[in-house]
C-alpha cells in the first residue's frame, strides 16, 4: 500500500484544544497550528478543503517560545504560528467532539 501525500495536511499540523478557542468556536473562529512558512491563502485553502467548509476570514500569529528553566540550565520551548478561521454562518467545524 502507497501512502497519499496530501499537502493540506502539511500547512493544517493540529488544532487548538483550549477553553479560550472553544468560545470562540461558538463566534465560528477555530485555532489551528499551522506550518510557520504557510500563509493565509494556503491556510483558507487547507482547511476548505480538510473540513469541506467556506471560509470567511483568516488571522494569523506567530507566538514565541517561552524560555524555560530545568535543573541543567535554560531552554526554549518551539515557536509556533497559529491561524484563527472564521467559517461561514451557519457552518461548524467538529473538534470539540460536539
Amino acid at each position: 500500500m502507497v501512502a497519499v501525500h496530501n499537502p493540506a495536511h502539511d500547512v493544517i499540523l493540529k488544532p487548538v484544544v483550549s477553553e479560550k478557542s472553544y468560545a470562540a468556536s461558538d463566534r465560528g473562529q477555530y485555532t489551528f497550528v499551522v506550518a510557520p512558512d504557510a500563509n493565509k491563502v494556503q491556510i483558507k485553502q487547507a482547511v476548505e478543503e480538510i473540513f469541506k467548509v467556506k471560509v470567511t476570514n483568516v488571522n494569523t500569529l506567530n507566538r514565541a517560545g517561552k524560555r524555560k528553566r530545568s535543573r541543567t540550565g535554560f531552554g526554549r520551548r518551539v515557536n509556533q504560528k497559529r491561524a484563527i478561521v472564521t467559517v461561514a454562518a451557519g457552518q461548524t467545524i467538529d473538534i470539540f467532539g460536539n
